[in-house]
């Protein structure tokens, strides 16, 4: 797709060249010697007429100094919020049936059944039926001896002792465990299903693993040797695998949530952000973060589309006049995941330059030189 998107570019560059040349045709012969003159003039320049420039989206902006700050390029994922996250169990034992539609991925709304558990036709019989038998006797026992108590016909200890078995009782018997209805204590998506179908669970066997989407947290594993860079990180910025764009957890409310005391995995510490789900994001995307602190001091910055790279050298492209453009090289300084620091002798701010449609131009100056009977006036 990108080499067919490069020929076609390139094909319509060349059509107005061809263009511009036949219209060159009806110059007379000082015409063309003066487009010569002008062309050698100005050979290092790429010429893009202003019409194919807007047409192929070619934008440009102000070179200026902005802030800019420390950076650490690591990688990360996002994972459920461990706040936003609930087990759902068994709450009897016995055989697990899952209700329809309950897959790792599927949606739920707290309340809702995600299991059922039969304990009928189990080895050893339903546990809770039993509690809910010597509950019922030991109602009946306290009933009995209620109105004998007060009638002082037996003691206090055999009625206190009776309210006892009784209370035993009634902890003993869960009225969900007697539905042997497993449901989902939150609302969010299923990230697990730790049971199969037809499965015997025990009481308190993880049934399902449910995240609510609200909210996430990042995870970024920094290299030891930034450890000591880690207490200036205020701020991180994502690379989606699935958004053009790049994506600031400040504008979603991150917070750094924590930093592990020690490294939990062999050369990295994890650094923590909370933030909350607008929606376009998903648990378990692997993906580049950039480690922000807060912005120290100022540089000329372009953003990551102004660059276009050319056999591991970087360059930028200045527009000179409403026509003509010129290649700058570049050395790359802080790259923050959206701007990035750029020096060279060459620019000192308040240049214009392209920020947007650098593949184009470049094109433009691969296509050939500038054709006959174009001309600047300056």
């Amino acid at each position: 797709m990108k080499i067919t998107t490069l020929v076609l570019v390139t094909a319509s560059i060349t059509m107005m060249w061809a263009c511009s040349g036949t219209a060159g045709d009806s110059h007379d012969h000082e015409g063309e010697e003066h487009a010569h003159a002008d062309a050698h003039a100005h050979e290092d320049e790429i010429t893009l007429e202003p019409a194919m420039a807007q047409r192929m989206g070619v934008r440009v902006d102000t070179l200026r100094r902005q802030p800019i700050g420390q950076v650490l390029h690591v990688s990360g994922e996002i994972m459920p919020a461990a706040a936003g996250s609930a087990v759902v169990t068994a709450p009897t034992a016995g055989i697990v049936t899952l209700a329809s539609g309950i897959t790792a991925g599927a949606s739920v709304s707290a309340g809702a059944t995600v299991a059922h558990i039969k304990a009928t036709g189990v080895s050893g019989g339903d546990a809770n039926a039993a509690a809910l038998a010597q509950l019922n006797a030991a109602k009946r026992e306290m009933e009995r001896l209620k109105p004998l108590y007060d009638e002082r016909i037996v003691t206090a200890h055999e009625y206190n002792a009776a309210v006892a078995a009784y209370e035993s009782a009634r902890a003993a018997y869960s009225p969900s465990a007697a539905s042997g209805r497993a449901a989902a204590p939150i609302s969010g998506v299923v990230t697990e299903v730790n049971v199969s179908q037809g499965q015997y669970a025990e009481i308190g066997t993880p049934i399902a693993t449910i995240a609510s989407a609200a909210e996430l947290t990042l995870r970024a594993d920094v290299p030891q040797r930034y450890y000591g860079q880690l207490g200036a990180i205020n701020d991180a910025r994502v690379t989606l695998p699935y958004a053009a764009e790049p994506l600031l957890l400040s504008t979603l409310g991150a917070r750094r949530t924590s930093q592990a005391a020690a490294a939990t995995s062999p050369g990295y510490v994890p650094v923590f952000f909370t933030f909350r789900n607008d929606g376009s994001l998903l648990p378990g995307t692997q993906v580049d973060v950039y480690l922000l602190a807060a912005d120290s001091r100022e540089a000329l910055a372009v953003p990551r589309s102004a660059l276009v790279e050319q056999q591991g050298s970087y360059f930028i492209f200045e527009q000179v006049d409403d026509h003509g453009y010129k290649q700058v090289a570049v050395t790359l300084g802080v790259d923050n995941g959206e701007m990035v620091e750029v020096s060279s002798p060459m620019l000192k701010g308040g240049e214009v330059i392209v920020v947007e449609g650098a593949t184009t131009v470049r094109l433009a100056g691969a296509a050939g030189a500038m054709p006959e009977g174009h001309s600047h006036n300056h």
